[in-house]
């Protein structure tokens, strides 16, 4: 590795050296002698176990209580940054704010909420951020869009990342130490979104597809109380998590705000690519799919069909109803498209290997006992030798989970087969990277940490290998296409409260986005590609002293 770099920065030289990326092949296999994560806590791991241990500290903590290092492990409604590559952003901020507009407030939704109309609103809605890649397309004639999104990664989460990462501290502002900070290959347009839902999830009957319960909490943004920059304090510090007293807007979960950023429009908590009303909605992906011949793709860090990666290309009143989920991305019938199911993704590679449960709670009577996010039955129909049309890549016993996503990988692109990746470790997804990647995980807020073994590491891929491979298939298709790459563990990290595991799974997502701009400069394609990073929503984490994140590497 050329010294000084770092992972991500090694990637992006390599692509500017000039190296065929589609082409590269390996020569041998790699070694299998990697050793287990074991042994003492790096700096911020340590820093983690004595706040967990101790139960609080006086750098940081997460939560509405201070005095507790871990008192909130949910969402919130903070203002979310976007940051856009390819195009501008900024028509919808300042002047171009719907909020400051009664009329589009209402219209998005459904009802006008308290205190969310701001004549001085800076700050854009997340349902823009689809509207930018219609227009991309259409407008703009982009052909390579990407949409990345760092699950739960809020201004906060990116600030003590980046401060990590370059020991050099900010307090407002765009920041600077993360690669989709500082690139300069293309110009960054910069913004902020509210990702407010319409409404609170309710009880639902899956085999139905309904909602059995009225909608009683509903979403809204007061600038008032959570302030007009993701970098304000709170003035009721309450108020992000659902309990002011003053305005009670209700924070979104990852289905409706994804379901924001695919299909543009303000859904209900745990429902996926339904309006407020309940009415399925075509998502970006579906649109170039039919309308442009794009192939779509989508690749997580987490299980297949997660919400995140769900939101891509399924429907469903549940966000739990996993093995439907991922018969809508993989073009089966489900129990939302029994006899008419849309095509499926092109490239869908994730977790959710080796989770086999017998009780499908939440998913309907069409449940398959065995792997709760894909059935056996389903994943021997789409394969290529059972007259489907994937190349199925799977976590094996024995083999590199790098060396196996790229050799199926290859024969996809090559064979014109669509490409399906199933991996993963704990709990089904990849194994979580800390602070300085050497995967020995600290306490969470369940008291617990995940330990690895070293076949875990081993047979499973990236994000940034996910991500290569996708692209590696999509870019057969020459319309153009559409990719969903998704840093689910940043999010998992932070229900945990886990400061370590947060700063590591930015770490890797940023090393997925190197791989992106890297192919991007590869086909001097800037002209031709958008690309937007993001997140759904954010959590609640607070530091107070920035420079304890400042450590020597």
């Amino acid at each position: 590795m050329i010294a000084g770099l770092g992972v991500a920065g090694f990637l992006f030289a390599s692509w500017n050296e000039g190296f065929c990326w589609a082409q590269e092949k390996k020569a041998t296999e790699e070694s299998t002698t990697i050793v287990p994560p074991t042994g003492p806590l790096d700096t911020i791991g340590q820093l983690q176990e004595t706040a967990m241990t101790s139960k609080t500290a006086t750098w940081g903590h997460w939560g509405n209580r201070p005095s507790s290092y871990t008192a909130w492990t949910n969402h919130s409604n903070r203002l979310i940054p976007a940051y856009v590559y390819g195009a501008s952003f900024d028509k919808y901020m300042n002047a171009g704010s719907l909020y400051r507009d009664a009329s589009k407030i209402e219209s998005l939704y459904g009802r006008l909420p308290p205190n969310t109309v701001n004549p001085n609103a800076n700050y854009a809605d997340q349902t823009d951020l689809y509207r930018l890649q219609r227009e991309a397309i259409e407008q703009l004639g982009k052909k390579y869009i990407f949409l990345v999104v760092f699950d739960g990664m809020d201004w906060q989460t990116t600030q003590a990342a980046a401060i990590y990462k370059t020991g050099k501290v900010y307090t407002e502002g765009v920041g600077s130490g993360l690669i989709f900070q500082d690139y300069k290959k293309a110009p960054l347009s910069y913004g902020y979104v509210v990702t407010a839902p319409y409404a609170d999830e309710v009880e639902t009957d899956v085999d139905a597809q309904v909602n059995i319960k009225p909608l009683t909490k509903f979403g809204g943004y007061d600038a008032r109380l959570g302030g007009n920059t993701p970098w304000d304090g709170e003035n009721d510090i309450d108020y992000p998590i659902g309990r002011s007293k003053l305005t009670p807007h209700f924070y979104t979960d990852s289905s409706s705000s994804a379901t924001s950023l695919t299909a543009g429009v303000k859904s209900i908590n745990g429902a996926l690519n339904l309006d407020g009303n309940m009415k399925e909605v075509e998502t970006i992906a579906q649109w170039a799919q039919r309308t442009k011949k794009f192939a779509v793709g989508a690749v997580t860090s987490v299980p297949i069909s997660h919400a995140t990666p769900a939101a891509a290309y399924a429907v469903n009143v549940s966000r739990d109803d996993y093995q439907d989920l991922t018969r809508d991305l993989i073009g089966l019938p489900s129990v939302s498209h029994k006899s008419n199911p849309k095509p499926g993704l092109d490239v869908l590679i994730g977790g959710g290997f080796g989770e086999m449960v017998k009780d499908g709670k939440g998913q309907g009577q069409n449940f398959v006992v065995g792997n709760r996010y894909l059935a056996e039955e389903d994943q021997r129909a789409v394969r290529v030798e059972a007259g489907g049309k994937y190349v199925v890549a799977q976590r094996t016993a024995g083999q590199s989970g790098a060396s196996v996503l790229e050799n199926h990988a290859a024969r996809a692109a090559k064979e014109g087969h669509r490409l399906l990746g199933f991996f993963g470790a704990k709990n089904g997804h990849l194994p979580f990277r800390t602070a300085n990647g050497d995967y020995v995980t600290a306490l969470d807020a369940k008291q617990t940490r995940e330990i690895y073994s070293e076949a875990d590491l081993f047979e499973n891929p990236t994000l940034a290998d996910m991500t290569k491979a996708a692209i590696q298939v999509l870019e057969k298709r020459t319309e153009g296409f559409w990719l969903m790459v998704e840093s689910g563990d940043v999010d998992w990290a932070n229900h945990s409260n886990n400061i370590d595991n947060s700063i590591g799974a930015v770490l890797s997502g940023e090393d997925a986005v190197a791989n992106i701009f890297g192919w991007i400069e590869s086909k001097n394609a800037w002209d031709d590609a958008l690309v937007i990073i993001t997140a759904d929503h954010g959590h609640f984490f607070h530091l107070l002293d920035p420079s304890v994140l400042v450590v020597e590497k």
